[in-house]
């Protein structure tokens, strides 16, 4: 909008007949005036005013609140806080009044940002626009000024609890507190109260009504604009619709899915969206009244089973006709690590996605899904948003690059202090990842943990079984490693490489078949790096290599591109890199980055990557536990 005398005319008009309009007996005596005229305005001050209001202030006042005192010399209910907003005869300097300087921002220091700064002084120089209200605080503020000439406007309530609110022109403040009058309205007309219906809120709604087609056309942008506006306005199906879109855009905060977790029809696919967010947050809590708002005693019933399934990794997500069997095989193909292909399997079936009813925008409920929710970043949200579905016509967007990198050279460029900053793993040819267990676990175990993320495993099993002292056992995700072979892999191994005890689990379990075993721990400190490989068959060792600071050790016949220079720490990474890159091409192997460090994998115990103590041989065992004195 613009600040011209006419457009403020038309911008109050409106207001002022659908405030009339929706008093239905709640007015107050001093509403009398205003609902007789259907005005909430007052008189246009002068011209003559306005300079003598200038002149007591020693300032020209600022464009948009100029332009607003030409039409209306005042207000009444700007919004549902402030009763009476001053004209020419009673804005006046707020001087400190209220002592707030002390508490916003603070002591200023070092740290403090330039809006800091400005909201230090904005309480002594400000001028003071609320006349009555409900302990709510306008103060328009000549020392935060844009470029156009406008003062920026503060409110500050102490039942806020929180920082002053900003907005950039007095027309801002005056439009904001125009749709806080209609978020209210709306608000009561929900409760029961009467029905809030104007030329606005129709045009709003069939902008809501719109933006649900827009939506499903791919058309997520011009979607969400819309419906966010209708959000601000308080449009009952708006907040629902929207907060599917900023689900799928990586957004959680404040997002309620309002109204569609009390409807049985949408509460399957909503409710373990919200649950599987309260677990992230607050995963030892149970579930509260306000974490499902309206649901129904049956929801919530539900709600809890699903708490228990998302807090141990069980819970699946499910989809109806075409869809639904593309997110089975594609939670199929993100249990063993392949991920960008779960994704390159759904995003080909959204086209035949169907939505539930007409409040369904996307397949939302994929989020809450322990296997597929992580494939779900931001990007591919877009993604998914953009791709036409439900029979809508549209453009279809260009693929999103995958997220894995090729082969296994990118190990070694894993930053130091993170996860895959040093690891060890199995690759074992012409077994899938289910028959791993019987081949590199040391006890009966035959079958496989549930997918479970690298933190929740070790925290799960850490303490589960009983391990002699000296067994280095690892806890390895399971998953597929490229055409014919599977991979066990330990992020970060508790212990070190010992090439004296060292005994790779791969040796034993090559009867019939290949192995590859890789223990990396690059340099770190003072620490030189340590790189081994070694290549087993038919159980006997066919190679290996074992590079340690400036001593390279090489075992049997070792292809030329498998060896390690003893150059020192180095080029430690480099020639680790190499190798990587050179393994991954001599057995066509890759490891699934994304799955390893942010998916779940299926886990198994290993047989001790080490010897026991032999004849005379010692062992020293090391506990740290917690001591509060």
């Amino acid at each position: 909008m613009t600040d011209t005398s006419e457009d403020w005319r038309s911008f109050l008009t409106r207001w002022s007949h659908e405030w009339a309009d929706a008093q239905h007996g709640d007015a107050t005596e001093r509403d009398e005036e205003p609902l007789r005229t259907r005005r909430l305005g007052f008189p246009p001050a002068s011209e003559e005013r306005i300079r003598k209001l200038e002149q007591r202030l020693g300032h020209r006042l600022p464009p948009s609140y100029r332009s607003f005192l030409a039409v209306s010399d005042g207000w009444r209910h700007a919004g549902g806080f402030v009763w009476l907003l001053a004209g020419t005869g009673r804005a006046r300097w707020h001087e400190d009044a209220a002592g707030l300087s002390e508490y916003f921002p603070g002591e200023l220091d070092e740290d403090s940002t330039p809006e800091d700064e400005l909201l230090a002084g904005m309480w002594g120089r400000a001028l003071q626009l609320d006349v009555e209200s409900d302990a709510l605080y306008v103060l328009l503020d000549p020392g935060d000024v844009d470029d156009a000439g406008e003062w920026a406007v503060y409110t500050w309530a102490p039942w806020h609890a929180d920082v002053p609110t900003r907005y950039g022109s007095f027309r801002t403040f005056m439009e904001a507190m125009y749709r806080e009058f209609h978020q209210l309205r709306a608000g009561d007309s929900a409760q029961g109260g009467p029905v809030f219906d104007n030329t606005t809120t129709r045009a709003l709604d069939a902008s809501v009504t719109a933006a649900r087609l827009d939506a499903l056309g791919g058309r997520y942008e011009r979607a969400a604009a819309a419906l966010a506006e209708a959000v601000a306005f308080g449009r009952p199906r708006a907040r629902g619709l929207h907060d599917q879109i900023r689900r799928l855009l990586g957004e959680t905060y404040l997002v309620s899915f309002r109204g569609l977790t009390a409807d049985p029809v949408y509460a399957a696919e909503i409710m373990p969206v919200l649950v599987a967010e309260h677990v992230r947050m607050r995963r030892d809590a149970g579930l509260a009244a306000h974490d499902l708002p309206g649901a129904s005693d049956a929801v919530r019933a539900a709600a809890d089973e699903v708490l228990e399934q998302i807090r141990e990794g069980t819970y699946r997500h499910t989809a109806e006709g075409p869809f639904g069997r593309a997110v089975e095989e594609a939670r199929e193909l993100a249990r063993w690590g392949d991920t960008d292909a779960a994704w390159h399997t759904l995003r080909a079936a959204l086209p035949d996605w169907r939505p539930l009813s007409p409040e369904h925008l996307a397949p939302v409920g994929l989020c809450a899904d322990p296997l597929l929710g992580p494939l779900i970043t931001p990007d591919r949200g877009r993604e998914l948003l953009a791709t036409p579905r439900a029979g809508q016509p549209g453009d279809t967007p260009p693929p999103s690059a995958d997220l894995d990198p090729p082969g296994l050279a990118w190990l070694a460029d894993e930053p130091s202090g993170t996860l895959l900053a040093s690891y060890r793993f199995l690759l074992v040819e012409g077994v899938a990842p289910p028959r791993l267990p019987s081949l590199i676990a040391d006890d009966e175990t035959t079958a496989l943990n549930a997918p479970a993320t690298p933190w929740d495993g070790r925290m799960r099993f850490r303490a589960a079984e009983s391990v002699p002292p000296w067994a280095d056992r690892a806890l390895t995700a399971v998953g597929r490693a490229g055409p014919g072979w599977s991979f066990a892999f330990e992020p970060g191994p508790g212990a070190g490489f010992d090439e004296r005890r060292f005994v790779s689990p791969g040796l034993a379990a090559s009867r019939g078949t290949r192995t590859v075993t890789v223990w990396s721990a690059p340099p770190r400190d003072q620490r030189s790096g340590c790189f081994h490989l070694s290549v087993a068959e038919n159980g006997e060792e066919r190679y290996a290599v074992t590079a340690r600071g400036t001593t390279t050790e090489h075992r049997g016949r070792v292809p030329e591109p498998l060896r390690f220079p003893p150059d020192g720490p180095d080029k430690h990474l480099q020639h680790e890199r190499r190798v990587l890159a050179a393994l991954a091409t001599e057995f066509g192997v890759r490891l699934p980055r994304f799955a390893l460090t942010q998916g779940r994998l299926h886990t198994v115990r290993t047989r001790p990557w080490n010897r026991a103590p032999g004849p005379g041989e010692s062992y020293l065992t090391i506990r740290l536990v917690p001591h509060r004195p």
